[in-house]
């Protein structure tokens, strides 16, 4: 499989990561593994999306970019924005999703009501002209595991594809890591990538809703998230 490059910096890449592929080598070559293949070169992962999910995905070039990257998300200063898409009636349109998350059965994760290290997300969502069809741009201020999958389902919008958290059935995980703004030096680096991939991500009326309402996700109205210094519990 050929990976395709969406920015080559002296200090890192970034590609577009297809849905389907494992991030680390277990049965099969994972992503960086490919990468590092591909484009002969030793790369750092600073995150990671799920084997599933698709889009921008970025490697450093060196352990030291690897450290200010790593460093950078940890600090949220790069904003990471993901699409979603769902054929269930959420509980809410947009708003916060907030909780500690915690292991369910099989490889599952569920959230909490408790807030000592939890996972903070902020959505919107919108009908874009196809019956029962709802996107999500989702904004995560933290990087947990599974995190926009059980924030979703916490507010019954259980992706498409996942049948993990019981989303109904589709050609793929429609879950695409679609934005990333974040400074480096002097230099100021805005990434959006639309899905490449999936039948209802490549629906007309989608791709027209993205080009006409979210195609600069970082402009739209998002709140701020300060991390507590204290932990506390929701009552």
């Amino acid at each position: 499989m050929t990976l395709k490059r969406v920015l080559d910096h002296a200090d890192f890449l970034v590609l577009d990561k297809p849905s389907g592929i494992s991030f680390h080598s277990e049965f099969e070559p994972g992503v960086v593994a490919l990468a590092e293949a591909q484009f002969g070169q030793k790369l750092y992962a600073v995150h990671r999306l799920d084997k599933g999910t698709s889009g921008l995905l970025l490697l450093a070039k060196s352990s030291e970019a690897a450290a200010k990257l790593s460093e950078l998300f940890q600090n949220q200063q790069i904003q990471k924005f993901y699409l979603a898409l769902t054929d269930q009636k959420p509980k809410k349109k947009q708003g916060w999703v907030k909780g500690d998350m915690v292991q369910a059965r099989r490889s599952a994760w569920k959230l909490t009501s408790t807030l000592a290290n939890p996972a903070v997300s902020y959505f919107v969502s919108a009908f874009y002209q196809i019956e029962g069809r709802r996107a999500f741009l989702v904004k995560p201020f933290t990087g947990k595991t599974h995190q926009v999958r059980v924030a979703l389902k916490s507010v019954s919008a259980a992706i498409l594809g996942d049948e993990l958290y019981q989303g109904s059935a589709a050609d793929r995980l429609c879950l695409h890591a679609y934005a990333l703004y974040f400074s480096w030096g002097a230099t100021q680096l805005k990434l959006v990538l639309p899905p490449s991939d999936g039948a209802d991500f490549l629906a007309e009326p989608l791709q027209q809703y993205l080009n006409q309402n979210w195609a600069e996700p970082a402009l739209l109205d998002w709140p701020s998230y300060q991390k507590p210094t204290t932990s506390k519990t929701v009552e």
